[in-house]
């Protein structure tokens, strides 16, 4: 476990009045010498109902929420992934969410967080394998406000290699006509992706992936992040407990099966 326990993991607020836990953990990774990251996930209809279902009741109440998350950061420094899957599931037909007021509320995140000094501002942008055609993403990505942001995340909680994941985030870059970069969620993907039904929810014979670590030698890539906790479970599929709760079996089974590496930086 302690190739678990070892290697920083982001922190995902998705409850109202954020801003307490943002300031501690800010706070808390810096007397580490570490940077947070962390995950803004209150977005309306968030998940489009799924396993991850919830989120704020309105706008109103998320705009408080983005706002409160803003006050908490100070001007440490912190990577934030805004709202996982919120702008894929658009793209790929959620029901039930209004984009227009989506794309409002996603646009407002990257303006009011990015303003933090020192706040890095990446708009999730799927998968590798989600939106097959990148270019479908580009005006969604406008719309959501990516020209405020550093740039966007992929693979969050999914488990694409860093090369199908790197090369997805060139070509999206090369389509939103550069200016942008990206983060990559490795913390499960150390045997790529699982070929089956539900290959996203707690696949079998996954491992951990590249440890965090900035020094990516990479210019349009800014770090390898471990955003979704290992061994946190994607939901009520393959005996696992509720998204989002610890389901210890399972990342002994990433642990057992990773590489040996060491921690990165």
């Amino acid at each position: 476990m302690e190739r678990v326990a070892a290697r920083p993991q982001a922190v995902w607020l998705n409850e109202d009045g954020p801003g307490a836990t943002v300031r501690a953990q800010v706070e808390a990774a810096s007397k580490q010498g570490r940077t947070a990251v962390l995950v803004a996930y209150f977005i309306p209809h968030r998940d489009c109902g799924a396993y991850s279902a919830g989120g704020a009741h309105d706008a109103a109440q998320y705009r408080a929420y983005i706002d409160d998350f803003a006050a908490g950061l100070g001007a440490t420094g912190a990577y934030v992934i805004v709202e996982p899957d919120a702008v894929a599931h658009m793209v790929a037909g959620c029901k039930g969410a209004a984009a227009g007021e989506r794309y409002e509320l996603l646009a407002h995140a990257a303006r009011t967080l990015k303003r933090v000094p020192n706040t890095k501002v990446y708009l999730d942008a799927g998968n590798a394998g989600w939106i097959p055609d990148e270019r479908r993403l580009v005006g969604p990505l406008r719309a959501a406000g990516i020209a405020a942001a550093d740039g966007f995340a992929l693979n969050v909680a999914n488990h694409y290699t860093d090369a199908a994941s790197t090369a997805y985030g060139h070509r999206l870059v090369r389509a939103l006509g550069g200016g942008v970069r990206f983060v990559v969620d490795s913390s499960r993907n150390g045997n790529g992706p699982y070929v089956g039904v539900d290959a996203w929810c707690n696949p079998p014979g996954r491992a951990l992936g590249t440890p965090p670590t900035t020094r990516t030698g990479d210019a349009s890539l800014d770090a390898y992040l471990w955003v979704k906790r290992p061994g946190e479970s994607d939901g009520t599929c393959r005996g696992g407990p509720k998204a989002g709760q610890w389901w210890p079996e399972y990342a002994l089974g990433l642990a057992r099966r990773a590489k040996d590496q060491p921690p990165g930086a």
